[in-house]
């Protein structure tokens, strides 16, 4: 066989790269080749948040290496090599800001140690650039591959010196994914992709509804279709559990078979009896609950003066109450895993969030030492918090352990909508008073949630107030609940800058100058002491959006809502044009304003942002999981609405605030205030207020119509 390259044959040799003889590791992040070539390991799960090309980029930026030569390699769970492998919190980057930093700056360092013994010179008289060291006495000049053997050897120094973010080569510029072409291509990266020879597929079934358990099966039919190898039952509760252990449905029903197409048809060939064990659940039950519980006391979190007195002294008292129904997770790859489990050890492949607390899990179930379990993760197709728990890969390895052998276990998309672990239902009070003169005298809150209340009592308005309260009550539900994009801010968010521009009206205020009146209140006069924000970043992205977006200039025809929120570390502000076009309200453009400290890869990050827009608008219209005698109704993409192509903004232009802070949260903050953004626009379309979602089912008499 010959094969050549179009690629290569346009090349110069100067341009060409040779074959690698010997890889040497620097440390847990790096490797190089005696060519050059630098591999990465990228110690985080990568959920579609770009982690996997930001993390090195951070090691190659103090590397100083010309990422054309980098290669990216996905780490596989290892606590000794590597802290906090998680994909949640948008934590990544903020968690491991330094580590990854001091893993270039400390293999530099040990390379320029080893040529400076080469050349017989000091640290100082050297200098680096895209992985080529140069003697500045004598220009000579060594790769770090040609010195990368002597390198390992020396002893690390006890002190680094990391670069000054101003001389920064690759932080802050625009970096492809380094998976885009594979991912274009196809190329075998996803969890759902890999597979062994040998493997079984196996496809499960439980209770379609909450609170049920099988009665009997009779698998007679779907065992004598072509391709299966068994169907049986199997159980994976286990009494240690952890938080990652959410799980409605312990017992399954469990078909293998040789092709997945095969199981899905044996699947539905089985004849099940379920029983129900609790009583069932309704969504009105779940409304009905949320109501009662806003009607009764709950825990005080925070109180600071008398919000009731100051309310009966007040000018103006705005009562509003908003709601949000469970949420499904929905990412495009369903639930998935591989699993190999020996009498000796058990090798796990998949996509997973949480891969550390997957391997106390997987231990406790199997009853295996946790050195003897290995996790493997592949790149997910979304995880949005759903993967945080891994019920679908213990599932795997009990069946793997069951059967004797390998297994790839798939969900269909109706066995992951129906299992639970949904954005909880959610309902909050709030109160505010206000004097004649549009200042604010008192704000409260209360939350219901199941199972628990979405706010924070720590979070603005709390310091901007003299009178503040927070009070939450707890609903008890069969229905498994669990972290969805923006754990509680997904939702509090929406609610309360929506609030807060129907109370700036009431007011007689501007939006944003009322805003920026409780921030200045929390600058110079601040209430408390445990408020976890920074009021001056926070009204810094509202400053910056109001004058990227020109709000103080009214247009024709351009109805506009503003919304800023605090959460995962980082501040985003943004306004939301709406036009009117032939009937139909549009949403023209979204101007965002966020402060997340330094943006490392440009372009990932605004992909972030403009991705958490879009989500949150389309579960903020459309959305909702409802619920009858205890079964999910909606089961696909038939009944459970995602937003569209025509139904996106036209346009999101995104700023960031350049302050040189150490990175934070990124992947998550965009989503929470673009809810509120949304419906006070709306608000100036229509005239009315929006408070229960999704907007377009909504119980106050009209919908939004967006296309």
């Amino acid at each position: 066989m010959i094969g050549f390259s179009w690629l290569a044959s346009c090349s110069s040799p100067g341009e060409m790269i040779s074959i690698p003889e010997e890889w040497f590791n620097i440390n847990a992040f790096i490797k190089i080749a005696d060519n050059g070539e630098i591999t990465i390991f990228s110690p985080n799960p990568e959920i579609g948040q770009n982690v996997k090309t930001s993390m090195p980029l951070i090691v190659a930026e103090e590397l100083d290496v010309d990422w054309k030569m980098v290669r990216v390699v996905q780490a596989g769970l290892d606590t000794e090599k590597y802290s906090r492998q998680i994909a949640g919190g948008s934590q990544s980057i903020r968690k491991s800001w330094n580590s990854l930093r001091m893993a270039g700056a400390a293999a530099r360092r040990l390379l320029m140690e080893a040529a400076a013994k080469k050349w017989q010179v000091t640290i100082g008289d050297l200098e680096t650039d895209k992985g080529v060291i140069t003697n500045k006495l004598s220009g000579e000049t060594i790769g770090y591959g040609a010195i990368a053997m002597e390198a390992v050897s020396i002893p690390m120094p006890e002190e680094i010196t990391l670069k000054d973010p101003k001389d920064f080569k690759l932080i802050g510029k625009n970096v492809k994914n380094v998976d885009a072409s594979k991912i274009v291509i196809g190329e075998s990266l996803f969890g759902i992709d890999y597979m062994e020879d040998g493997a079984t597929i196996a496809m499960i079934t439980h209770a379609p509804a909450f609170g049920m358990k099988l009665k009997s099966m009779d698998a007679s039919e779907a065992k004598a279709l072509k391709g299966i190898k068994d169907i049986f039952t199997i159980n994976t509760f286990t009494e240690e559990k952890q938080w990652s252990d959410v799980n409605a449905f312990h017992e399954l029903v469990v078909i293998t078979g040789e092709t997945t197409w095969q199981v899905m048809k044996a699947k539905k060939a089985l004849k099940l009896a379920w029983e129900q064990e609790t009583t069932p659940e309704n969504s009105e039950n779940h409304a009905e609950k949320l109501i009662t519980a806003l009607s009764q006391s709950g825990e005080v979190a925070r109180q600071d003066g008398d919000p009731d007195k100051a309310e009966q002294s007040a000018f103006k008292v705005i009562d509003q109450t908003f709601s949000a129904p469970f949420l499904a997770h929905n990412t495009l790859e369903p639930m998935n895993f591989f699993a190999n489990v020996t009498a000796e050890k058990a090798l796990l492949v998949g996509p997973i969030q949480t891969p550390e607390f997957l391997r106390k899990s997987i231990s406790t179930l199997l009853k295996m030492p946790e050195e003897n379990i290995s996790i493997e993760m592949t790149r997910m197709g979304g995880g949005f918090g759903r993967r945080l728990y891994g019920n679908f890969a213990m599932e795997a390895a009990a069946i793997s352990q069951k059967i004797g052998g390998p297994v790839k276990l798939i969900y269909s998309r109706e066995d992951d909508m129906t299992q639970g672990t949904y954005r909880p239902a959610y309902r909050v009070n709030y109160k505010a008073a206000i004097n004649e003169n549009g200042e604010l005298l008192s704000f409260q809150a209360k939350g219901a949630g199941i199972p628990n209340s979405p706010l924070f009592q720590d979070r603005f308005p709390a310091g901007t107030v003299e009178n503040y309260k927070i009070e939450n009550v707890g609903v008890e539900s069969n229905i498994s609940t669990g972290a969805w994009r923006a754990p509680r801010s997904n939702f509090t968010a929406g609610a309360e800058q929506s609030f807060l521009d129907e109370v700036a009206e009431a007011a007689g205020k501007d939006p944003i100058d009322f805003r920026l009146s409780l921030f200045e209140k929390a600058i110079n006069n601040s209430v408390g002491e445990q408020n976890d924000y920074d009021p001056s970043r926070y009204a810094g992205v509202l400053k910056l959006i109001r004058e990227k977006a020109k709000w103080d200039q009214k247009q024709e025809g351009v109805y506009r809502g503003v919304s800023a929120y605090y959460c995962h570390n980082s501040y985003v502000a943004q306004i939301v044009d709406v036009v009117k076009d032939a009937g139909k309200y549009k949403i023209k453009k979204v101007w965002c304003g966020v402060d997340c400290g330094i943006v490392v890869n440009r372009e990932g990050a605004i992909n972030q942002i403009e991705g958490g827009i879009i989500d949150g608008i389309g579960h903020t219209m459309y959305s909702q999981m409802t619920f009858e005698n205890g079964a999910p109704i909606q089961k696909n993409f038939d009944r459970y609405k995602l937003i569209r192509h025509m139904e996106a903004p036209e346009s999101i232009e995104v700023f960031f605030v350049e302050n040189g802070i150490d990175p934070t949260g990124l992947g998550e903050p965009s989503l929470p205030p673009i809810a509120a953004a949304v419906a006070n626009a709306m608000y100036q379309a229509t005239g009315k207020r929006w408070y229960n979602q999704p907007y377009t089912i909504a119980k106050q008499g009209e919908t939004i119509n967006l296309g």
